[in-house]
């Protein structure tokens, strides 16, 4: 029982100090890369994916508002 419980205490520990332990080990001075032009899907993407969450709601809704017309399979 008390090595359980001393082996869960190691493992609580090992999770709470991992995130601290990773990042003292990067390094404090990161740069990022040069950008050459603009990104070529600007303002297409976001209509699309308006379109497409638009289609998932309107189709949830025909979903959920079926009618509940089936019948039991088991008599």
């Amino acid at each position: 029982m008390k090595f359980r419980n001393l082996v869960a205490a190691t493992a609580a520990l090992s999770l709470a100090a991992s995130p601290a332990i990773a990042q003292s080990a990067v390094s404090a001075d990161r740069a990022s890369a040069p950008v050459e032009g603009e990104s070529k899907l600007s303002g297409g993407s976001s209509v699309v994916l308006a379109i497409l969450a638009a289609a998932a709601v309107i189709a949830g809704i025909v979903i959920a508002v079926d009618g509940g017309d089936d019948d039991p399979v088991s008599v």
